[in-house]
Order: structure tokens, then C-alpha cells, then sequence
């Protein structure tokens, strides 16, 4: 597969873009990493004097590479037509912190298909460091599916 058509087909540009690579991506599950610049704007009041990347940043990260990127496979492998119009909606996440990510860090995310039916997609998902240390973990869901032939 062309990790780079996958990457093409998010709904997202820069700054809200948190993928810059994929390394795997099967009908199980997606690997891929993004670096988190340290010119990012958030970091200027996240947190004063100290910047640390938002979890919920981290979650959106995991959520681009671990479940769009896998659904953008999920539905190319399933469909007889190119994605064109890509939906999204993410319906839910729990995730648990473990270390910070700092501006400039590159960080690794995992993710595990738990199911895919009726356009819902399911995954387990973790981040790492490059020191391949844990820093985030859990379980995210959305909706999935290409809208461009509905009327």
C-alpha cells in the first residue's frame, strides 16, 4: 500500500496535521510517527515558562495515524471506488498519560483493531518515544466512510 495516498486522503492540513509518516498498515492495524515542532502554537500558553504538548492533542495524533489512516485502508480495501470525499466523526476515547512530550520530540503510535462494522471503526492504540518508552494509551472510536456519492 502507498503509505503516502493514505497520508493524501486525510481531511486535515496543516496546523491541525499529525501524521508525517506511516511505517505500517494492514486490516489489523496502522504504525506511524509525527514530530511535534517546536514552533507548534500552542506551546506559547501550554504551559507557561514550561511547553508541553495537550493530551488531547496526543489523543488526536493517536486518532489521525491509529484510526483515520487505518480506516482510509479499511475502506480502500473494502471499496471499488477511490475516497474522494472522506466523513469523519470521532465518537469516543479513553486514554491514559503516562510521560510528556516535549517540543521537538518525535513520538511512535500503534494501533489494534478492535472492530470495524457499519462504517464504525474501534481501535486499541499506544504512543511511544523515542526512547521507546510508553507515554499514552487507549481506546479510540469514530465513523468512517466516504460521502461522496451520497446525495
Amino acid at each position: 500500500m502507498d503509505f503516502d495516498k493514505i497520508i493524501a486522503k486525510l481531511p486535515y492540513t496543516k496546523p491541525f496535521l499529525f501524521v508525517d509518516s506511516l511505517s505500517y498498515i494492514d486490516s489489523s492495524g496502522a504504525a506511524g510517527s509525527y514530530c511535534f515542532q517546536k514552533n507548534l502554537e500552542f506551546y506559547e500558553g501550554h504551559f507557561k515558562h514550561f511547553p508541553v504538548t495537550p493530551g488531547v492533542i496526543l489523543t488526536e495524533c493517536c486518532a489521525q495515524i491509529g484510526l483515520v489512516c487505518l480506516g482510509i485502508f479499511l475502506l480502500l480495501e473494502t471499496s471499488e471506488k477511490d475516497i474522494n470525499n472522506l466523513a469523519v466523526a470521532f465518537s469516543s476515547s479513553q486514554m491514559e498519560f503516562y510521560l510528556p512530550v516535549y517540543p521537538g520530540e518525535t513520538v511512535f503510535v500503534s494501533s489494534e483493531k478492535l472492530y470495524f462494522r457499519f462504517n464504525k471503526l474501534k481501535c486499541k492504540v499506544k504512543m511511544y518515544n523515542a526512547a521507546k518508552e510508553l507515554v499514552c494509551k487507549g481506546e479510540l472510536a469514530g465513523m468512517i466512510k466516504d460521502s461522496s456519492y451520497e446525495k
